[in-house]
């Protein structure tokens, strides 16, 4: 009897356990997708990366770089064939429907008058009621295939909001893969390093000191990063003529401490404007810039920061799409 309860409350304890852990993991999922993606991508790249850093003696990191970017390509190309495919396809279905059952609407009609006439034997109430029954359906059909259409465009629009997320999504987890195929290759250690304490009497001193220089090099490292978002900023803005290039450079570079709204308050504006003049060169060429900027940060960002800290480049992504996020959700 006693071992029977004991295996109950093992089993009671381990759904408990098992239901908080999975209410939680989706509670925070949305803060937490890029980095379980990319511990799933890890784990699928791990072979093909430590075949590449054994047969052609590359070094892990490299290896890791090539694998991440062959896999994201392949799986962004195929996601968005296959999402363009169905939009396509959908939209072409319910355009099909609708042009068939306009053109053939008169045919259909004289079919109910054909059947009318050589059923003369069949009520003509029973004819009426099928042929309105019919129409009815048509309306319903038409109006179904209209509704369909006006759905996806309006599904369209509302993930046109989300397009920040999904890019910060998508962004930090191609960091975030790279890093931990790397630590999965190399078999380094934990991921996220811990602070070692000396049993000194002056603990307190200690950590104020530490703290102070931990505060010094975080600002430090975010003064590299603004240095060189400035620096490709004006380059790129001297390069194509842009007027006011270093005013314009300086308040990018300044804006970019803003997570999300940072840097697309200059650039798009610009971007706009020129599309509005018909420059589309520039504009373009703009929209290029943009990405470069952004894409660079977010490469550096996670090296500098986690250096000067002595911390994990990923515990730095970590924090930082928390960020991102609770500013996606805040707009």
């Amino acid at each position: 009897m006693t071992q029977l309860l004991n295996k109950t409350n093992k089993l009671l304890l381990f759904f408990v356990a098992y239901t908080l852990a999975f209410i939680l993991f989706f509670k925070t999922l949305p803060y937490t997708l890029p980095f379980v993606l990319a511990l799933i991508f890890a784990y699928l790249l791990r072979k093909p990366t430590r075949y590449l850093v054994n047969k052609f003696k590359l070094k892990a990191s490299l290896a890791s770089i090539l694998t991440t970017l062959v896999f994201f390509t392949a799986i962004i190309s195929l996601l968005s064939l296959t999402i363009s495919s169905m939009i396509k396809e959908i939209i072409t279905l319910t355009k099909g429907i609708q042009t068939y059952i306009d053109s053939n609407y008169y045919n259909i009609l004289d079919i109910f008058s054909k059947l009318q006439n050589n059923f003369n034997d069949i009520d003509p109430y029973i004819l009426d009621t099928a042929k309105n029954y019919f129409l009815n359906s048509i309306s319903g059909i038409l109006n179904s295939t209209v509704n369909i259409g006006t759905s996806i465009v309006g599904y369209l629009i509302n993930i046109l909001a989300y397009i920040p997320y999904i890019g910060m999504v998508i962004v930090f987890t191609l960091l975030a893969t790279y890093f931990f195929t790397k630590k999965v290759v190399t078999h380094n250690v934990p991921f996220v390093s811990t602070i070692k304490e000396n049993n000194n009497s002056d603990k307190a001193l200690k950590v104020f000191n530490h703290g102070k220089k931990m505060l010094l090099s975080y600002i430090g490292s975010y003064g590299i990063i603004i240095l060189i978002t400035f620096l490709i900023t004006l380059t790129g803005f001297l390069i194509l003529k842009v007027n006011y290039a270093l005013i314009l450079s300086i308040l990018c570079a300044l804006f970019d401490l803003l997570p999300v709204l940072g840097m697309p308050l200059i650039y798009f504006p610009l971007i706009i404007y020129n599309l509005i003049i018909k420059n589309y060169f520039i504009a373009i060429a703009l929209l290029i810039l943009y990405l470069v900027v952004f894409i660079t940060r977010q490469i550096v960002e996670p090296k500098i920061v986690s250096s000067s800290l002595g911390i994990d480049p990923v515990a730095v992504l970590a924090a930082t799409f928390k960020i991102g996020r609770a500013s996606c959700r805040e707009r």
